[in-house]
């Protein structure tokens, strides 16, 4: 039998083979490209609850035009925060980076909508930020570009959402349930991160709902008597 110097290390008992450590590794990135997809699913339900209750609004808008005003606003930080979260899978993937390499894009049709429906959420987003601020010699202009927008927002994000409604239904409970909780860290991290964008765009909207009002008066300011609460005879 072989003799070891005292002090010395006996192979493949103390130290990590290298195997050991490549599926090591791999496992860390498996993990931190499920948890950017928990993380992207779970905002993209949220988005699609307050999108539904936007379109809602559409309906009356007139009427509802506060509420329009505080869910557009509403809809601005979960907006930015999974742009972050795609645009973060989609630099690792470019960069090279081995779990997102072999995780792969997205079917090519929705790779290349991507950048369709970033463009044009944000279009939608500033221009209705805009409006509320807009310059009556503006005030056209920013609205009928708002309108567009939409227009064209609507039929991107549309193909958008069909081609990811599978996936985004699979992947975004997981970190609410139990069992599948616990299989990535960072859950709680994740919930926080979504609630803490909602509450940043709660504290937007309650910032920004009266310029619904002062929009509303500079398009069709009211009656000097209904301004005063004076019923007409």
């Amino acid at each position: 039998m072989g003799h070891f110097a005292p002090g010395a290390a006996r192979p493949n008992a103390t130290l990590p083979s290298e195997d050991d450590a490549a599926r090591r590794a791999r496992a860390r990135g498996a993990a931190g490209v499920e948890a950017n997809a928990r993380l992207t699913g779970m905002t993209a339900v949220a988005l699609l609850v307050l999108l539904a209750a936007e379109g809602l609004t559409i309906l009356r808008i007139w009427p509802l035009l506060s509420v329009h005003v505080f869910i557009g606003m509403l809809l601005v930080p979960p907006v930015l925060l999974k742009i972050g979260s795609t645009f973060y899978r989609f630099a690792r993937y470019y960069s090279g980076h081995p779990a997102y390499r072999r995780k792969g894009p997205p079917p090519a049709l929705l790779r290349l909508l991507g950048p369709v429906v970033v463009l044009l959420s944000v279009s939608v987003l500033a221009t209705g930020i805009w409006l509320l601020f807009a310059s009556p010699s503006l005030r056209s202009t920013v609205l009928f570009l708002h309108k567009a927008s939409f227009v064209l927002w609507f039929i991107a994000m549309t193909v958008h959402v069909l081609g990811h409604i599978v996936e985004t239904t699979r992947l975004a409970p997981r970190d609410f349930y139990a069992r599948t909780r616990r299989q990535v860290r960072g859950a709680g991290l994740r919930q926080w991160t979504l609630a803490a964008a909602l509450a940043v765009g709660f504290l937007l909207g309650s910032l920004l709902i009266n310029r619904a009002a002062t929009y509303r008066n500079a398009v069709n300011p009211p009656h000097p008597a209904a301004a005063l609460g004076v019923k007409g005879r």
